[in-house]
């Protein structure tokens, strides 16, 4: 694989640590040209550091691709974070744990905590995507012309939410999520005898996942977005079973793109879905055709 040199700094945005990957030379490059910024989210129980490789073989991919291709390409970071509890947020380590008959492995607010998590990492994207320019490019240098998404696992789930609920992201990559995680919880719920009434599954809860939901969005929500839909065969954490059908049916009109592929593998980004996801990020950000230009928010 072509190697491409990376620089990663951690910035302190309004108090989340924020990594941004970039190629050395970026801020060489004498031009005004927009940059693509690729959000990466982590697993349930991981943090930034497991994704650190995947950040980073983003460039070495493009590099190698690049060196053999003959269209025009953006310039783009790669933006990681700990979500919320995770990482160097942690603050309460049961909040990651599930249902179990195992008191101390119990976790009573399952529902509640993996929902909130998937929307506190919506929130902390949009809230990057507000400010990050300013941070990043402090001079003016250069601006942020698309904003993609992907994540694996918990960060699959949140991708889901954002396609739903952030305007400004048009393209997703949802590795190993659900698109329905409050019927997956459901799901897991009745497996371990757990009953669907509070406090595992409270009214509020039920309410928030009517606002969020994407399988409660009305027609065309998705119309326009760019998406792909990476699962694995013998996942049985999140399998696609619990996500076909809402996925098959997904309405991204004659603008948008839905591309699915059940790979290979259990609940884990392969280097196979890593690789595809590169593929489909640089299909749909990284080639400057004139349809990606008119289409970038």
């Amino acid at each position: 694989m072509v190697t491409s040199d990376v620089v990663k700094e951690t910035l302190n945005v309004a108090g989340l640590s924020t990594n941004v990957y970039t190629q050395a030379n970026l801020r060489d490059k004498r031009t005004s040209e927009p940059v693509v910024v690729l959000f990466f989210l982590h697993g349930r129980t991981e943090s930034a550091d497991h994704i650190d490789p995947i950040a980073r073989a983003a460039f070495s991919w493009a590099a190698e691709k690049g060196a053999s291709s003959r269209e025009a390409l953006r310039d783009f970071i790669v933006v990681t974070f700990d979500q919320r509890n995770h990482g160097k947020r942690m603050v309460d380590q049961r909040g990651n744990l599930g249902w179990s008959k195992n008191a101390d492995q119990h976790n009573e607010r399952q529902a509640v905590d993996m929902y909130s998590t998937s929307i506190g990492a919506l929130k902390d994207v949009s809230f990057l995507i507000d400010v990050l320019q300013s941070y990043v490019f402090p001079h003016d240098e250069r601006t942020i012309g698309e904003w993609v998404l992907a994540g694996f696992s918990l960060g699959g789930h949140a991708t889901w939410l954002a396609l739903r609920h952030e305007p400004r992201i048009r393209i997703g990559i949802p590795i190993c999520g659900c698109a329905d995680i409050f019927a997956l919880l459901e799901r897991g719920a009745d497996r371990l005898g757990v009953p669907r009434t509070a406090p595992y599954f409270p009214e509020s809860l039920r309410a928030l996942v009517r606002a969020y939901n994407p399988t409660a969005a009305p027609p065309g929500a998705f119309v326009g977005k760019r998406i792909l839909v990476l699962s694995g065969a013998d996942d049985t954490v999140a399998p696609w079973s619990a996500s076909r059908a809402f996925v098959e049916a997904l309405d991204v009109g004659e603008r948008g793109r839905k591309e699915i592929m059940v790979l290979p593998g259990k609940h884990g980004c392969t280097d196979e879905m890593r690789d595809e996801m590169f593929r489909f990020f640089w299909e749909e950000a990284l080639v400057t055709r004139q349809e990606n230009r008119k289409c970038a928010l």
